[in-house]
């Protein structure tokens, strides 16, 4: 539990970075959004998907 708990509180340290240092960009990101098919937003998010495991099995997780 311990290791979920860091995972979601570093998560979120890096969703929070963008709208702290670039919050005129987020906005005009977001703006943009729906101008995008969702089959492209579907490949994005599953190819960060797969990067985060890719991450985490390389990273060995606790027992590394």
């Amino acid at each position: 539990m311990n290791l979920f708990l860091s995972a979601i509180g570093l998560m979120m340290v890096f969703e929070g970075i963008p709208y702290f240092c670039f919050p005129e960009q987020v906005k005009a990101f977001a703006r943009k959004v729906p101008e995008i098919p969702d089959g492209t937003l579907r490949v994005i998010g599953f190819c960060l998907m797969m990067a985060g495991l890719l991450v985490v099995y390389f990273g060995g997780g606790i027992n590394g």
